[in-house]
């Protein structure tokens, strides 16, 4: 989007993107996804104003596909009038045809993070995961391009000068941000360092405030003093009573009689369900994250 409107903000796309995470984790594993520990590296993707546009716009794409491991995958870059930002041709391979928005002609730039989206799509059609509306295939596409590490191009593109605006992909800034944290924090990197948009930066801490948050909810044992109280009220209520839906947790009785909590897991967002008895640790068997928990 460019010069387009007012830009969304907030969270409105959280549930669509945890299941992503989730989806993502399912079909790749947890090995493999600990293989793109390393983001996409900014000089990778750099590209100047004295580069020649289409030859700068294939090496941005081939050091894209190089990320993603498709050796065999050819993009075809173009450029024409268009409303979208971008767009690829999903056929058979192995040549795929990508067409970029004129304006990427003088906003350079930018040309990384729209083809980060575009080859986040190969990559996806390649694996055969998909959503089942167009609109979460297009949240999926943004947060495995994010969590994979190519999507912090899309939030960097991201910038607001007074009336003037430029977002890329369809998830909004601070959501783009709780993506790259999740990312940020599993892989101990400092995203932070790569923005040249001051308002990236600020969405960056947002997401992260909010992918922290993950961490301190019940019944995780990092979790604060108020919301404990809230989830011992909960576990005091009678089991047929309707769950809090902002806590995040519920309690059921297991086939022992015994109760039981369930809650996502912090990092890939599957349900996990332990035993109410106190201190226990909970192994996540998605992503094989220990976590401390006081049930």
């Amino acid at each position: 989007m460019a010069n387009g409107g007012p830009v969304e903000h907030g969270f409105p796309h959280l549930a669509t993107v945890r299941r992503a995470v989730t989806a993502l984790y399912k079909r790749l594993s947890y090995d493999v996804v600990e293989t793109f520990s390393a983001s996409v590296a900014p000089a990778d993707v750099a590209f100047g104003d004295a580069d020649d546009l289409h030859l700068g716009a294939q090496r941005v794409a081939r050091e894209l596909v190089r990320h993603f491991r498709l050796p065999d995958a050819r993009l075809i870059v173009g450029f024409r009038e268009m409303t979208h930002a971008a767009n690829v041709e999903l056929a058979a391979g192995p040549e795929y045809f990508v067409e970029l928005n004129d304006r990427f002609r003088t906003h350079r730039e930018d040309i990384g993070a729209a083809l980060a989206h575009e080859v986040t799509h190969v990559y996806l059609h390649r694996l055969g995961l998909a959503f089942p509306t167009t609109a979460e295939n297009e949240i999926l596409t943004d947060t495995v391009a994010v969590y994979l590490g190519a999507g912090w191009l899309l939030l960097d593109a991201y910038r607001e000068h007074g009336p003037a605006s430029q977002k890329l992909g369809y998830l909004t800034p601070e959501e783009f941000g709780y993506v790259l944290a999740k990312r940020a924090l599993l892989f101990h990197e400092d995203p932070a360092v790569w923005f040249t948009s001051p308002q990236a930066a600020d969405a960056y801490a947002k997401g992260l405030a909010r992918a922290r948050h993950d961490e301190r909810r019940p019944p995780l044992t990092a979790a604060g003093r108020p919301a404990r109280l809230r989830y011992a009220h909960q576990r005091r209520r009678p089991p047929r009573t309707p769950p809090d839906p902002e806590a995040g947790y519920t309690f059921t009785s297991g086939a022992d009689g015994r109760p039981r909590v369930s809650f996502d897991c912090p990092v890939c967002h599957q349900r996990i369900r332990v035993p109410v008895r106190g201190k226990v640790k909970a192994r996540c068997g998605l992503c094989r994250t220990v976590l401390e928990c006081d049930t």
